[in-house]
């Protein structure tokens, strides 16, 4: 029996094209894709990502368990509220799911994939063991992005009782009010918020954003988003098989202390020489763009003299008007160099790109 989250009957209400994703009912589109792509990235458009599991960790030794059990470092987080991004790795180096933790008063909130919730808590739990903390999977929530250039000012026209705490927000940081938690994060590079709320003032904050003007969106339109804001997905960019170096992520890993032994460090570390070494096999991400007939899609083969990867992510971006792809392709190929797609069983020309491909409304790769 599929999930559902609490905004449910919202969506039905706004004529949401339901599909099943991850395990969840949730909305594809209400209409257009594309309008609703343009009103985040020329307005203010919303998500319901209520099926995102938010977890808290508390204990004395709450930083010692996710400095283990993450790649990316908590004691950097300085203040409560701030966040980071990070890959919480295996032992063999893969990546077990990606996630944001959010430095709070009473220790932390570590925000985990939908589809890889229940594997995820399994792994959590098996770790938490040994430091003695408290996870606490916070199904009671509901959780809405709102993003766009305007998402912010009418975030606060639908909710004036937030409006100082958002005002107070820095990117990248998230505070509570009350039982809410207000974060100014996202996942389409816009500015914008990522609001947590109880379950059953999930539908009356969702209408108050309606008011305010705010489109709502689909999981179609959250994936161009992504996709051009040059943003990984759980299950393409990396899996529990892809390490964090080849998908992109080596800015999250933090390699000092160097006596901090998280798990999966011995072989990513290893790896890390080897890519400094250029050792042959290994494969990179890039970015590519694509001007010929088709659109590029994932799993598509691309070759390059130096030997053949693959597109993890692709397609046609309605603020740019090409195809664009997120691909995994031999360490020597370079930005500026032009690869081969194999685009319905015939070899075509793309360029590779440095991303993100857009940003805050803008075409940022040259």
């Amino acid at each position: 029996m599929p999930n559902r989250t609490p905004l449910f009957d919202a969506h039905l209400a706004a004529n949401g094209k339901i599909v099943d994703f991850a395990g969840w009912e949730m909305p594809i589109n209400y209409g257009s894709q594309i309008k609703e792509h343009e009103a985040v990235r020329g307005d203010a458009g919303m998500f319901d990502v209520s099926h995102m599991t938010a977890v808290d960790v508390r204990g004395e030794k709450a930083t010692a368990f996710l400095q283990h059990l993450i790649a990316n470092d908590v004691a950097k987080l300085g203040f409560d509220g701030k966040a980071l991004y990070s890959g919480m790795l295996n032992e063999a180096g893969g990546v077990v799911d990606d996630l944001i933790v959010y430095r709070t008063s009473w220790g932390y909130r570590v925000v985990i994939n939908a589809g890889t919730t229940a594997k995820d808590l399994e792994w959590m739990g098996k770790h938490a063991a040994a430091f003695h903390v408290e996870l606490t999977p916070r199904r009671d929530l509901a959780m809405i992005a709102v993003q766009g250039p305007n998402a912010i000012a009418k975030a606060k026209a639908a909710k004036p009782e937030i409006a100082a705490l958002i005002d107070s927000l820095a990117v990248f940081v998230g505070l509570p009010h009350g039982e809410w938690f207000v974060a100014r994060t996202g996942y389409t590079g816009e500015d914008g918020l990522e609001i947590t709320m109880p379950a059953a003032e999930a539908i009356p904050f969702w209408n108050q954003l309606v008011a305010a003007g705010v489109a709502p969106c689909g999981l179609g339109a959250r994936d161009t988003l992504r996709l051009e804001a040059g943003m990984n997905l759980y299950g393409n960019e990396m899996d529990d098989s892809v390490s964090p170096l080849a998908a992109g992520m080596g800015w999250t890993v933090a390699w000092e202390p160097t006596d901090r032994k998280f798990v999966g460090r011995s072989v990513i570390e290893a790896e890390k020489a080897e890519r400094s070494a250029g050792k042959a096999g290994l494969l990179k991400q890039v970015g590519l763009v694509f001007e010929g007939k088709g659109v590029l899609r994932s799993h598509m083969k691309v070759v390059a003299d130096s030997g053949e990867g693959e597109i993890t992510s692709g397609t046609f971006s309605p603020s740019l008007q090409v195809s664009i792809a997120m691909a995994r392709v031999p360490l020597a190929v370079k930005v500026g160099d032009t690869v081969q797609v194999d685009v319905r069983g015939t070899l075509q020309p793309a360029r590779v790109v440095k991303m993100p491909f857009v940003r805050n409304g803008k075409k940022v790769f040259e």
